[in-house]
């Protein structure tokens, strides 16, 4: 039977990755209770976990929230994101069976025909499952665990929904070139190709991220001169 600590930190974490809860959001204890059909105190742990993940702040005597980033810790994050993926990727080069290679080639194509039909959420679905391939295939729990601490935002920011026509015709172009490398085993190419395939990512939601940004602050801006006027 499922914990009630689980089931509260499993409605909880989709729920800002759905984007039901935005950046910034107030999480509260009574609220999330209702929402999870738990007792405040499983809520209450299941906070401390999304805080440890980096999905929520916990603040002294001010509750909790979803956590808000700004295009500077987008820049860290990636870039850690980028270093710790490409040594996955030439780890899984050499490791990598037949069959991974296979099913990671499905999910090209499953991702392309959902691109296709602008099922975004679906995209995304995919890429997870590509990308956990190789993961596991690095054979290292370790670096499995570091890369989950930095795999969080581009979840929360629902990546492929940012991404134009261009973009998502390039990201699919790496996934079918992370595949040969993978399937020639050579793990200088896995690990180029995936530095390339994150950089890219990086590119896109900065901007992205910064345009928000500007928005933000000319809005803050224009409601101020609206006060003061």
């Amino acid at each position: 039977m499922e914990r009630a600590v689980d089931r509260a930190y499993s409605s909880i974490r989709a729920a800002i990755l759905d984007g039901s809860y935005g950046p910034g959001a107030r999480l509260g204890e009574a609220e999330l209770a209702q929402l999870t059909e738990a007792s405040r105190t499983p809520v209450r742990e299941a906070l401390r976990q999304l805080e440890v993940e980096g999905l929520v702040e916990v603040l002294p005597h001010r509750g909790a929230r979803v956590s808000a980033f700004t295009a500077d810790d987008l820049d860290e994050i990636y870039d850690l994101r980028m270093t710790l993926e490409a040594f996955a990727a030439g780890r899984a080069a050499t490791r990598i069976t037949a069959e991974s290679t296979d099913r990671m080639a499905e999910l090209c194509d499953e991702m392309e025909a959902a691109a296709a039909a602008g099922r975004l959420d679906a995209v995304a679905a995919a890429n997870v499952a590509f990308h956990d391939i190789v993961r596991e295939a690095s054979a290292s729990t370790r670096l499995t665990s570091m890369l989950a601490a930095v795999t969080q935002l581009p979840l929360m920011m629902r990546t492929f929904h940012r991404y134009a026509p261009d973009d998502l015709r390039r990201s699919a172009g790496h996934h079918r070139e992370l595949v040969a490398a993978l399937r020639a085993r050579d793990e200088v190419w896995a690990d180029a190709v995936m530095r390339s395939h994150v950089r890219a990512a990086k590119s896109v939601l900065l901007a992205a991220l910064r345009a928000d940004e500007t928005q933000t602050r000319t809005t803050t801006l224009d409601d101020e001169i609206g006060v003061t006027a």
